[in-house]
């Protein structure tokens, strides 16, 4: 295993980037207005800069950065225009098949049905007395002893175990090793310290059936409202995961430019995982220890870096691992940093702190 990392980011470096933002917007904004894909455009522009600037002449960053932009411009509407051309293509207007109703609720009950007989007694008892007759906690309690409060702890365990239960018995499968089942729960119940202790992070990256089945269940479990997990996988992603870290980074005193800075790293990392490892994830969240911050976990199950050192040197460049965009956004972060194990893939971690 090998590992890197960065205490801060160099000053003069993020001045420099920081510095074609307001330039890079202007020319946006001056083409395209207040479209939608504008801040998209402005961050697709300083990633394609920073992925050249080991090649830039001193003196010619802005420039390129001008030309760049122009030329994301016109690829957008180019790509718009071809669309639309081509719409009548791929309409289809035939009406879609009605769904089989009937069908589809009798599963339904039988997946329920199977996933209730997967709990205990004292759990089906408990959560069908709470959800069918309308006990409330205070009288379930007085029945079992228990006080309100652990009844109610009770009841949330029951519920993530029933969701995990019933997700398998719709898929009709059985999970394919020991750890899946404590890992789903775990996700279920959004418990971070057992998400931790069961290394569910890495299990899922690892496990097909567990990566199917872990969004519908994070989607349903306890969310925290300061952190967004983004599955990584296509380039649509990368742009899902840059504006969900914008969205977090947004609720506390980051500058405009800032945000942009913090979303053109999370690109740079989330494009190298769908580039070289295929798939992954991104967390985004907000930390506090001295001062508040963001803090971006890029983690895939890929073939690793060789050698995470050179990997993170400015100018480092290339096709065969990770690598071509890991130099750009340990500029741009305040913490940087990368463990990676060949053949087991690669985690990198950074942080952007707020200036007060």
């Amino acid at each position: 295993m090998t590992t890197a990392g960065s205490a801060s980011a160099e000053p003069a470096d993020q001045a420099d980037v920081a510095a074609l933002i307001p330039i890079v917007r202007r020319i946006v904004m001056a083409r395209v207005g207040q479209h939608p894909s504008a801040e998209d455009l402005v961050q697709e522009t300083l990633v394609r800069v920073l992925a050249a600037s080991s090649r830039i002449e001193p003196g010619m960053l802005e420039p390129y950065a001008i030309v760049t932009a122009r030329n994301v411009i016109a690829s957008m509407w180019r790509d718009k225009d071809r669309g639309e051309r081509n719409l009548h293509r791929v309409v289809d207007l035939r009406p879609a098949p009605e769904p089989d109703e009937e069908l589809l609720a009798a599963e339904m009950q039988s997946a329920v049905a199977r996933a209730l007989e997967r709990l205990s007694d004292s759990e089906r008892a408990t959560l069908l007395a709470h959800e069918v007759t309308g006990e409330d906690t205070r009288s379930l309690a007085a029945k079992t002893g228990l006080s309100a409060g652990a009844v109610a702890a009770q009841l949330n365990r029951t519920r993530a175990r029933l969701r995990v239960e019933y997700l398998l018995a719709v898929d009709n499968v059985e999970p394919p090793s020991e750890r899946c089942r404590p890992v789903l729960l775990a996700l279920s119940s959004g418990d971070r310290r057992r998400q931790r202790e069961v290394n569910a992070a890495s299990h899922v990256l690892e496990c097909p059936m567990c990566s199917r089945l872990c969004q519908p269940l994070m989607d349903r479990g306890h969310q925290r409202e300061d952190e967004v997990r983004v599955p990584i996988r296509t380039d649509a992603d990368v742009v899902a995961a840059r504006r969900a870290a914008r969205e977090i980074a947004g609720r506390l005193s980051f500058s405009r430019t800032d945000l942009t800075v913090i979303a053109t790293a999370v690109s740079e990392v989330t494009r190298n995982i769908v580039r070289f490892a295929g798939s992954g994830e991104v967390v985004v969240e907000i930390v506090e220890a001295d001062r508040r911050g963001v803090q971006v976990v890029a983690r895939d199950s890929g073939q690793g870096i060789p050698d995470v050192d050179a990997a993170v040197t400015d100018g480092y460049s290339t096709y065969n691992g990770l690598g071509l965009g890991l130099p750009g956004a340990r500029r741009l972060m305040d913490e940087f940093a990368v463990v990676s194990e060949p053949g087991r893939g690669t985690t990198v971690t950074m942080t952007k702190w707020c200036r007060d």
